[in-house]
């Protein structure tokens, strides 16, 4: 989640289109995602393979108004955003939240982090921004009284891009008390295997790192305890990812009950439910109508056996087939009939009670389960909520996310904050930033003849990745009229070069008058930005 360093790879996934965005390619190879290193993604297109992140064009179509970042395919992918995207459409309560880990001055690739917390806010989002000092003290060994300078800076450029502080919430997650007790209580639902298997932690990882984890996912979960829960997205870099998914599933993990449907008294698991659907569906619907009775319905468990032996079932769902098929065979007789089963996973004996009286309806009632016949799932999700949140549970709601591409070295190849030139931090002097630019590595040919002839490289050129990322803007025409121009053999380097450092140079003018503005605001803050922690100073 803590955007902290402009490390990463170049987008490689498909040809770009002449907005800025990119078509989905074939998984290449495989991918590797580190929180705390240089990202390693080879191709785009692996994520979704590996990871299980969706592609954020699925989506696209259900935000209104969608900033520029998604509309040019730099934000590329998703997890559950459309639950997002519905609440926002529907002006219901949902929320955004991004961390920084102040390691060093706030750069270009953290204006895009910036730029999706404040339209999600400007869209009627509940917006959070925190500075991840515990995770640079512990993972990165930074003594405080560089992550208080470093978090001063942060927060006056995010100030200064448009955050509304009056509206939003800044906080320092060493400072927000309800965040680490949340982060203890998460704690009990997680192990240290894990922690291996995701992170790669050994016996040599310190345990205030491992500390700091858990803090991130209770950062990633603090939204849903302003007020109530809420869908919320938390837009970072693939990198990050390993963050997201380990919240995911702790959000799960603390609920009090967990909702599925069902059908018979045995269990299914998700892949088996989807075909034992099919045969219910098949068999209660021969002629597709959805005129159905459930409660009238006659299929038996040896009915649908019999169908699903001779089905033909998707490949993504192929190898659950002879499960399903043992479950339904061993159910003979009994009725297969839809339900939606709430289990008991970590509620109190007064939560139980209070779910049985708040199921409407058909339901029975065993010890561990209730099983409910008139309820749909969204609305067993609800009652499951409200109880749990009336008996003092959290209630949360899976975070949802979405994942931006990792922007060019201006020099080529990586990002680096270990190489000024290779990135423009937005604390560089205008001067400077306009001469980084205009000695850039760019995706032209060797001669202009050439670059005439053939045209250049749009897709390969850092600049372009300027205009695209960052210097266009909310104007699409221009990002479309500079890769036009370039592909066609119509722009050359030198030309558009000067055009995006002019542009450049205008932008840390202007942002660093509005980061002096900003100065007095951010001191109005309720931030302590002069701590009084001690520490043990190096690394950890």
């Amino acid at each position: 989640m803590d955007e902290d360093t402009p490390d990463g790879e170049a987008p490689t996934a498909g040809d770009p289109r002449a907005d800025g965005g990119t078509e989905r390619a074939e998984p290449t190879e495989d991918v590797a995602l580190d929180p705390w290193g240089s990202a390693s993604v080879g191709d785009y297109a692996d994520l979704f393979e590996e990871f299980g992140i969706e592609a954020f064009d699925e989506v696209a179509d259900d935000v209104v108004d969608p900033h520029y970042l998604m509309r040019r395919g730099v934000i590329f992918g998703h997890r559950e955003y459309d639950a997002v995207a519905e609440a926002m459409a529907n002006d219901e309560p949902f929320a955004a939240l991004s961390g920084f880990m102040p390691t060093g001055d706030p750069h270009i690739g953290h204006k895009l982090v910036f730029d999706e917390i404040i339209w999600h806010q400007q869209q009627g989002g509940d917006a959070f921004g925190l500075i991840a000092d515990l995770e640079a003290h512990s993972a990165r060994g930074m003594s405080w009284d560089e992550i208080d300078e470093h978090a001063r800076n942060y927060l006056l450029s995010l100030l200064a891009l448009g955050f509304d502080a009056e509206e939003g919430e800044i906080y320092r997650q060493s400072d927000n008390r309800e965040v680490q007790d949340l982060g203890f209580e998460l704690g009990s639902k997680a192990n240290f295997s894990e922690f291996e298997a995701i992170y790669g932690f050994d016996g040599e990882t310190n345990i205030s790192h491992m500390q700091s984890v858990i803090t991130q996912t209770a950062d990633i979960l603090y939204p849903q305890l302003v007020d109530e829960p809420k869908p919320t997205v938390i837009p970072v870099g693939p990198d990050q990812d390993p963050h997201v998914r380990l919240t995911r599933d702790l959000a799960t993990r603390v609920r009090y009950f967990k909702v599925t449907e069902a059908f018979a008294s045995f269990e299914l698991d998700d892949d088996e439910r989807q075909l034992v659907r099919a045969a219910y569906d098949a068999l209660a619907d021969p002629d597709g109508d959805g005129a159905v009775d459930d409660a009238e319905t006659d299929v038996r468990c040896e009915d649908a056996a019999d169908w699903l032996a001779d089905y033909e079932p998707p490949e993504s769902v192929a190898e659950a087939k002879s499960g399903a098929l043992d479950k339904l065979e061993a159910g003979g007789k009994e009725p297969l009939r839809p339900r939606v089963r709430f289990f008991d996973r970590n509620a109190t004996d007064e939560a139980f009670e209070a779910l049985i009286e708040a199921v409407d309806g058909e339901k029975r009632v065993f010890e561990g389960h209730v099983d409910a016949f008139d309820l749909t799932r969204g609305e067993a999700e609800s009652v499951a909520r409200e109880v749990e949140i009336d008996h003092d549970g959290f209630g949360f709601r899976q975070p949802s996310s979405i994942y931006h591409r990792f922007m060019t070295g201006l020099t080529g190849g990586k990002m680096s904050s270990s190489v000024p030139a290779s990135h423009i931090s937005l604390l560089d002097d205008p001067e400077d930033g306009y001469d980084k630019v205009r000695a850039a590595t760019t995706g032209g040919r060797d001669t202009a003849e050439k670059q005439r002839e053939l045209g250049g490289e749009a897709d390969e050129c850092p600049v372009y990745e300027l205009y695209a990322y960052l210097l266009a803007g909310d104007d699409d025409e221009l990002t479309k009229t500079v890769y036009s121009e370039c592909v066609n053999g119509e722009r050359l380097c030198g030309g558009c070069k000067e055009q995006a450092a002019e542009l450049m140079r205008e932008f840390l003018e202007d942002h660093q008058e509005k980061r002096e503005e900003a100065e007095e605001l951010l001191d109005e803050l309720d931030i302590d930005l002069d701590s009084d922690r001690r520490g043990t100073g190096g690394e950890h």
